[in-house]
């Protein structure tokens, strides 16, 4: 038990550390509207299946985008899953290619039971990324040589904690609370190359993002013929006005130190309101059929509100989104005493999605694919689960909107353990 909690805390303090020192770096000018670019949500494990989760149940994993799911956890474990991921981002606007890369924290969940067919999970995950980083230089006839910078960085994560509890045999119900915290920072800057005769012009945005929101899931569960199951499941999250602060700064100013109109204050506006930010309603349905300790094959339909939310600096770029999520694990054979390859879990899955972002009157579309594996840790149910996956963002190129091809390596380590057993002898 000692060496148990020294793990899980050193984990956890290297999670702090990380969180400290900032976000996935990954350069997107898609992040420069609304809350940033919206990263995935599901534990590794579900990821490598398309991001499947809804009708998901197992008694090692945490399935968070259902809470009901949490009853699936035995009654004597506790269940410890740690992600890190690294993405390479490759940008095209029909002529040119940028890439950028990152790696950065993905995951952290604990799960473990509360009673027979009751239990419980919590967590920290990533919602969005802001960063981005474009420079452009323009000759107009009129104005001359003009140089426009764009920055911006930071994001918003969700820390959660839920309980899931069976109502009947076959179903199950739960809830989540999340607190969704975080800070997105942006600045504009064009300076002229005709510096004598010229101002320079500076922006910052800041905007602080916080609140309490609710997940709310059912699962129904059959047990079929010969180990097999089906099981149904719904998570919705209702729209929400959270908590934000918004700050902004205009300001002009000379490259001629001796201006006396330099710097020059522009505008600035501060606002602290209780209900100024509101995030569209999410509703998520799912399906799985399988056979125990074999295979499931798994889709989810995921619908979002966003052209009902409201944020500061992004009116106009929001539009609905429908998502199609599908995914399939297969064991050879689980608990093989002969051979290692049978007892590996392979995952396949795809999306297909709209994304949130509306620009130019176009939304942008996107799809993916995605592969894993996991790989039993000896003696153990724990294991070390790796995917795999691209996705393609769709743009208008007619229109100004580029295309990325994201490409994304992810691990995990998913501790399970009997850690409510009473020893016989000491």
């Amino acid at each position: 038990m000692q060496n148990k909690l020294i793990t899980v805390s050193l984990i956890l303090i290297f999670i702090l550390t990380a969180q400290v020192k900032g976000q996935k770096l990954i350069n997107s000018p898609y992040s420069r509207y609304n809350i940033g670019t919206l990263d995935p949500s599901g534990s590794i494990r579900s990821l490598s299946m398309g991001g499947t989760g809804v009708a998901m149940r197992d008694n090692s994993a945490i399935y968070f985008v259902n809470p009901a799911s949490y009853t699936s956890l035995d009654t004597t474990s506790f269940l410890f899953d740690f992600g890190m991921d690294y993405s390479i981002n490759i940008l095209n606007d029909g002529e040119n290619n940028h890439r950028s890369d990152d790696n950065n924290f993905d995951h952290l969940l604990i799960g473990f039971p509360m009673g027979r067919g009751w239990g419980m999970a919590l967590g920290i995950v990533p919602v969005s990324n802001g960063y981005y980083n474009l420079t452009e230089t323009t000759n107009d006839p009129g104005i001359g040589e003009v140089t426009s910078v764009h920055n911006g960085k930071g994001g918003l994560a969700n820390v959660f904690v839920g309980t899931g509890k069976n109502i009947t045999r076959n179903i199950s119900i739960g809830i989540n609370m999340n607190v969704l915290f975080g800070t997105l920072e942006r600045t504009n800057q064009f300076e002229f190359a005709d510096y004598a005769n010229t101002f320079s012009q500076f922006s910052s945005e800041n905007l602080k993002i916080n609140g309490i929101n609710f997940d709310y899931g059912l699962q129904y569960n059959k047990k079929l013929k010969k180990d097999y199951f089906f099981t149904a499941g719904m998570s919705m999250a209702v729209g929400k006005r959270y908590r934000s602060e918004f700050e902004q700064l205009i300001v002009r100013y000379a490259a001629v130190p001796t201006s006396i109109y330099s710097p020059d204050t522009l505008s600035y506006i501060k606002t602290v309101s209780k209900d100024s930010t509101k995030l569209g309603s999410t509703l998520r349905l799912g399906v799985a059929f399988g056979k125990k300790d074999k295979f499931v094959v798994g889709i989810d339909y995921v619908t979002a509100n966003w052209a009902d939310a409201r944020i500061h600096g992004s009116n106009g770029y929001l539009a609905d989104t429908k998502s199609l999520l599908f995914g399939v694990e297969y064991i050879p054979e689980k608990y093989s005493n002969t051979s290692y390859l049978k007892r590996i879990e392979y995952r396949i899955g795809g999306h297909l999605a709209d994304n949130y972002l509306l620009l130019n009157g176009v939304q942008i579309k996107e799809y993916g694919a995605s592969c894993g594996i996991g790989l039993r840790i000896r003696n153990s149910l724990s294991k070390a689960n790796l995917y795999f996956e691209y996705t393609r963002k769709n743009g208008d190129l007619t229109k100004g909107l580029h295309n990325e091809n994201l490409y994304t390596i992810g691990i995990s380590l998913n501790l399970y353990d009997f850690w409510f057993i009473k020893r016989k002898y000491e």
